[in-house]
């Protein structure tokens, strides 16, 4: 059970540290776009041609979407998300192992099912279900030569789903904080502290 278990853990670690490093690479196009899209408009009010459009605009916020989606498990994972600390820091290694351990359990992992639960019926009806279970054509923008709206709001289900797995695997790996089980203990320190940093 023990192998189980440290095999499903290292393997979520993997894909988690894939998306994470997608999220990071997104960050230059979302810029890139948002800077040309600026420049486009103020240019092509000066020529008096339009040289931009809302699909340009969407793209920059659906990338913009994903640097979060994807990078839900990778925050979990490196534990650098936003907590307040004054009194957690000072705790035993232990101590901090119990109190996330019962933060995952109670909070964190219901509230990805609950986020899976919410979301899964306005995704499915953006791609075009129907209540009567028939398919219809999928949701697009309002707006003229806007996106598809159907894509984007799956990475919805995406970040819910990574983080849910990611947070399985902060439990196994806080259980074996609990119980001295080496095994299911992140060993490497990069794995314990340091972030993936592009070079």
């Amino acid at each position: 059970m023990i192998r189980i278990l440290r095999l499903y853990a290292n393997a979520i670690d993997k894909l988690t540290e894939g998306l994470g490093a997608i999220s990071m690479y997104l960050v230059l196009p979302t810029v890139f776009i948002g800077f040309a899209n600026v420049v486009l408009r103020y240019v092509g009010r000066f020529v008096g041609v339009r040289l931009t459009s809302n699909a340009i605009i969407e793209i920059q916020w659906y990338l913009y979407s994903l640097i979060f989606f994807f990078g839900f498990a990778y925050i979990l994972k490196h534990n650098i998300n936003v907590r307040v600390d004054f009194w957690y820091g000072q705790q035993s290694a232990k101590r901090k192992a119990i109190i996330d351990f019962v933060g995952h359990l109670i909070a964190l992992v219901p509230f990805c099912l609950l986020g899976l639960y919410v979301t899964y019926n306005p995704v499915m009806l953006s791609w075009g279900r129907r209540f009567d279970g028939s398919w219809g054509t999928w949701e697009m923008s309002p707006d003229p030569s806007g996106l598809p709206r159907a894509p984007i709001k799956t990475m919805i289900l995406v970040g819910f789903f990574t983080l849910l797995l990611q947070a399985i695997v902060e439990l196994i790996r806080l259980y074996g904080i609990l119980r001295d089980i080496d095994e299911l203990q992140r060993t490497r320190p990069e794995d314990k502290e340091a972030p993936l940093r592009i070079e």
